[in-house]
């Protein structure tokens, strides 16, 4: 059975507190007629900090795309690798262990991917797969960890290192003056997260179903507007109530595993902000603590998009793990709307061969996936391997306050006024 293992997280040396983030707001935008309000929502986030790859006056700065995506991929090269060998490490494998490499981010783009790269600098095999997404923003996080796993069920003996590579500072817009827009800049941090999945063996979260569920109608709701500057998040109002579709989704795919999502052992949610999860909290109907390690990432690290998932299940290892064949759940959610959810039980290295007699896997929600190689492929067409993502799912991070007029506040309107 495969077994998602102990994740390895870096962030960036650079600190950015909630009051520095204030502070700075108060300061360049102190003529912005919504101020207050765009103060309020950040205040609102939980978010006591964030690391960013750069001082802040660099962040402030935009010094043109080109530049700044040559800043992610210096970086990236720069700082992914000791993540990557920290996951190895954890869960004992070699990087010639690995079969398959699935990277996902959403900040910046590579072509040959950064897997190419690893490959050649690392002691990968040269036929080690390469399966680069770039397009679901913040639920790639739960998609890589479902695509590892339909590799793992359609080759049970193979390994995947999955690697989330988010540098969010690199999109900061200083010409984007909406509401939804100053919060995203008090929100999303920097951070790096790579886990191994093993085919076999394995201390962690032992896969038994997986399963993705788009909102119908909902495609522009959460967009990158792609111009000369670079990636330009653009945010519908109708956001912050996007738990509600989405938790019936998650209670189906629980209730086709025979479990009841209102009563699992633990939680692995995206964090995408405070919103996010109190309204999941209350749709599902389980305790706020439930997700104590989602909301532990978003107060120390902000939004870190893809990597939040992984953090977060980091933070479960960190706090001792939980007894053999607990259940649990882990989710991404990003644009589309798009959710990625996989089902689960803990397990040890000593029990990671006893597959429960429920195990099974779903591609989709309501339909099974074979294991078998052509299923792995059946799962795969439907990702993508080229950039133009969300980064930014500033999805409700507060409040009420939060209305439709805030969502139309535009530059020329600040000039205007």
């Amino acid at each position: 059975m495969a077994t998602l293992c102990k994740p390895a997280v870096s962030v960036p040396e650079h600190v950015i507190t909630m009051e520095d983030t204030l502070d700075l707001a108060r300061t360049i935008h102190a003529d912005h007629p919504q101020l207050p309000l765009a103060l309020r929502l950040m205040e609102n986030t939980g978010v006591r900090k964030r690391h960013v790859l750069r001082p802040i006056e660099e962040t402030l700065r935009h010094p043109g795309f080109e530049e700044r995506n040559a800043v992610y991929e210096a970086e990236a090269k720069a700082r992914v690798p000791a993540v990557i060998r920290r996951a190895l490490e954890d869960a004992e494998v070699r990087a010639a262990d690995i079969d398959v490499i699935i990277y996902v981010s959403c900040t910046g783009f590579m072509m040959p991917s950064l897997t190419a790269w690893l490959i050649n600098t690392m002691d990968f095999r040269s036929d080690t797969r390469q399966v680069p997404i770039a397009q679901l923003g913040c639920a790639a996080g739960g998609a890589a960890v479902n695509r590892a796993h339909d590799f793992c069920t359609a080759y049970p003996d193979a390994n995947a290192l999955i690697v989330a590579c988010e540098f969010c500072s690199l999109c900061y817009q200083p010409t984007d003056l909406g509401v939804g827009n100053l919060l995203s800049n008090g929100l999303f941090g920097d951070g790096i997260a790579a886990a191994v999945m093993r085919g076999k063996g394995g201390t962690g979260m032992a896969l038994e179903r997986n399963g993705t569920y788009l909102v119908p109608e909902t495609v522009d709701w959460i967009a990158y507007d792609v111009r000369s500057t670079g990636f330009h998040f653009k945010l519908d109002k109708r956001v912050p109530g996007t738990m509600e579709p989405l938790a019936p989704a998650l209670k189906q795919l629980a209730r086709q595993h025979g479990w009841d999502a209102s009563d699992l052992d633990f939680y692995i949610i995206h964090a995408g902000g405070p919103r996010i999860l109190d309204d999941l909290s209350r749709f599902l109907g389980v305790p706020p603590e439930a997700f104590r390690f989602s909301r532990a990432t978003l107060t120390e690290y902000g939004n870190i998009a893809s990597a939040v998932v992984l953090d977060a299940l980091r933070r479960l290892f960190d706090e001792g793990g939980t007894p053999d064949a607990a259940r649990g759940l882990l989710a991404g959610f990003g644009p589309g709307i798009t959710a990625e959810m996989s089902l689960g039980r803990w397990t040890t290295s000593a029990t990671a061969f006893a597959a429960p007699a429920s195990a099974a896997v779903s591609g989709r929600v309501g339909a099974s996936v074979a294991a078998t190689p052509m299923a792995f492929a059946d799962a795969y067409t439907y990702t993508a391997d080229t950039f133009t993502a969300d980064t930014f799912t500033a999805d409700a991070y507060a409040a009420d306050a939060y209305t439709a007029d805030a969502y139309t506040y535009t530059e020329e309107s600040h000039r205007a006024g």
